[in-house]
């Protein structure tokens, strides 16, 4: 393996928009992310499901076939 060619490997502060802070180690700056793991609909479970009106019934309604 040549010498002095890998980048550095150091500590890695991220700042997230909810005030989570993760300390990793990284060859980047510290960054800062507007959603994290703690804040993400996705895996905390507090997404809203935005569909009233069934996506299959309003297709039937507009496309389906009318039944005599």
């Amino acid at each position: 393996m040549q010498k002095e060619i890998h980048p550095k490997y150091n500590e890695t502060t991220i700042k997230c928009a909810c005030g989570n802070v993760m300390n990793v180690r990284s060859t980047g700056h510290d960054m800062h992310v507007n959603v994290c793991s703690n804040c993400h609909p996705f895996y905390t479970g507090k997404s809203a499901l935005l569909d009233t009106e069934g996506r299959v019934e309003q297709f039937n309604r507009r496309y389906g076939r009318k039944t005599a």
